[in-house]
């Protein structure tokens, strides 16, 4: 077994340049590379979002002048890419996707995952972690995908033996033998689903930790082998289960969107982030995203199945790769029903919203769609909605219902209840409460200020709130009711938001879709603000 290295030393790992892998990074104590048992390349995405189209690098949907970021067609060029890199090198690959293939666009919207899967067989994925996205349609919509995927659907922690639908369809994990390796991966899903997705009440969540012993364990009864995650569960998270689970070699990470490279500028952490595990070091890599990137990471493996030596690279997904042209042709049969839905005009913004700070702090696309809630019920005094909510920015000039569904794809409608102001505080506490892990409960706000300290301990970073009087802000009263607008999602406790669903003196679901709200804000209003107010501050 290689010896460890220390933290430091682990953390300075490199990944490759931008146009060649470079030499493997070996740990300290281990043999040269002919004394590998066997040489692979794993090649990863997560949290793709149904963005088959591409997108803008703060988030708007492509225009024909602005150069557009990802997309399915470049990604299947990127995949063949590294495919070619690490074959050339003597290195089969194996590639892995750590989740959230659904919701984010308007494919999804319209084709209920059959677009993504078409894209993922003819870029030949072979295995997936199951996210928290693949349950926004139920476990009706994740059923029939799971009969148009021909790869193993991967949730250790998932139970389904109260929803006849998924039985047979989702594994605990998969065994590959690639390359003379024996690969165990095993699917880890968010235990949060219930909060952040609409998954309904024959699926449950078990603890991931206990899951994945009980994979690991099953696997290697069967004889040695490396051991993936394909974890749904966030960076922050994967570094936890990496320090306490004895047996993991390696984490391909997703959830949190999180970048992990060493020579790009958006990057977030090193690349593999090295983990001093119970019995041995694991690396983690995840690639941001939205398909903006792909990661390839090399192995040596010993005969047991632990790493000797790693390297690899993170591949930017930008118009410098031509389009496949078989994945180009699916996709853009997937989107001629879209074309006419799109092209319908609501507006006019004066500039580009981006949904990139949304889930940390004020954003001019989160004013927005909250001032929309807000218009829209006259009687309502605050509107609060969860900036993970929002999935894609708005460009300036011309704006569609195409560009709105693309920040709006879910569905919602809108949602009012009464709350006392205790309560309401409580909730904006429960939205801040992962910050820390970019969490999609960030509260976006109208009619209401708050000022919030991210390092204060969970339940206590909320400093100051006032309400909207008139105009004037007045502090909120803890036992003053309040009547709040929200989305239906939140309204029943989505993104842990439980005050507005059991705290709730009086509550109702079933209002107008939140897109149209956006729309007819958008378009009744051909100037509205886009420039931060400060209603939303930080310590």
């Amino acid at each position: 077994m290689p010896a460890f290295l220390s933290r430091r030393a682990l953390l300075a790992t490199t990944l490759a340049a931008p146009l060649a892998a470079p030499a493997l990074r070996r740990a300290h104590g281990a043999g040269q590379a002919a004394d590998a048992a066997a040489r692979i390349s794993l090649l990863h995405l997560n949290d793709f979002h149904a963005k088959h189209e591409g997108l803008q690098a703060s988030g708007a949907a492509c225009r024909a002048d602005r150069p557009c970021l990802g997309g399915s067609a470049r990604l299947a060029t990127g995949w063949s890419a590294l495919d070619a890199e690490a074959r050339a090198e003597g290195r089969p690959a194996l590639r892995l996707d750590a989740g959230d293939q659904f919701t984010g666009s308007l494919f999804h919207t319209a084709h209920h995952g059959k677009a993504e899967a078409a894209v993922q067989r003819a870029t030949g994925c072979q295995a997936m972690a199951l996210g928290n996205h693949e349950f926004d349609g139920g476990p009706e919509r994740l059923a029939a995908y799971a009969e148009w995927v021909d790869f193993p659907l991967l949730s250790a922690n998932l139970d389904t033996r109260n929803e006849p639908r998924l039985a047979g369809k989702i594994r605990s994990h998969a065994v590959f033998r690639h390359g003379g390796a024996r690969i165990g991966l095993i699917g880890l899903t968010t235990e949060t689903t219930p909060e952040a997705s609409s998954p309904g009440p024959t699926v449950a969540f078990t603890d991931a930790r206990e899951a994945a012993l009980r994979a690991i364990a099953a696997i290697r009864a069967e004889g040695p082998a490396t051991i993936v995650l394909l974890s749904h569960l966030g960076y922050l998270p994967d570094q936890q289960l990496a320090a306490a689970v004895p047996g993991v070699d390696l984490i391909v990470g997703a959830h949190s969107h999180t970048l992990l490279a060493n020579d790009l500028p958006e990057r977030e952490g090193p690349s593999p982030t090295m983990i001093d595990g119970p019995d041995r070091p694991v690396r983690i890599v995840q690639v941001g995203a939205y398909g903006r990137w792909l990661g390839r990471l090399d192995l040596d493996l010993a005969a047991d199945g632990q790493v000797l030596a790693h390297g690899g690279r993170v591949l930017p997904v930008t118009p410098a790769l031509e389009e496949d042209a078989q994945v180009a042709a699916l996709v853009a049969d997937y989107g001629k029903p879209l074309a006419e839905w799109r092209a319908r005009p609501v507006g006019r913004s004066p500039e580009t919203l981006s949904n990139n700070n949304c889930r940390k702090g004020e954003c001019a696309l989160g004013n927005v769609i909250a001032e929309a809630m807000l218009a829209a019920v006259p009687h309502a005094e605050v509107a609060v909605t969860n900036g993970g909510g929002l999935r894609a920015g708005l460009p300036d000039g011309q704006v569609t219902l195409g560009n709105v569904l693309e920040v709006l794809p879910f569905g919602n409608t809108l949602a009012t209840l009464v709350i006392r102001g205790g309560d309401l505080k409580e909730a904006l506490e429960i939205g801040l409460s992962r910050y820390q892990e970019n969490g999609g409960g960030f509260p976006q706000v109208a009619g209401l200020r708050y000022r919030f300290d991210p390092d204060a301990p969970v339940g206590q970073r909320v400093r100051e709130v006032s309400v909207r009087d008139g105009d004037r802000f007045r502090p909120l009263e803890p036992e003053r009711a309040y009547r709040v607008v929200t989305n239906n999602f939140t309204r029943r406790g989505g993104d842990g938001y439980t005050p507005f669903k059991d705290k709730a003196l009086d509550a109702y679901d079933n209002g107008p879709p939140l897109e149209d709200v956006a729309a007819a804000y958008i378009a009744a209003d051909g100037a509205f603000r886009t420039r931060l107010d400060g209603r939303i501050s930080r310590e």
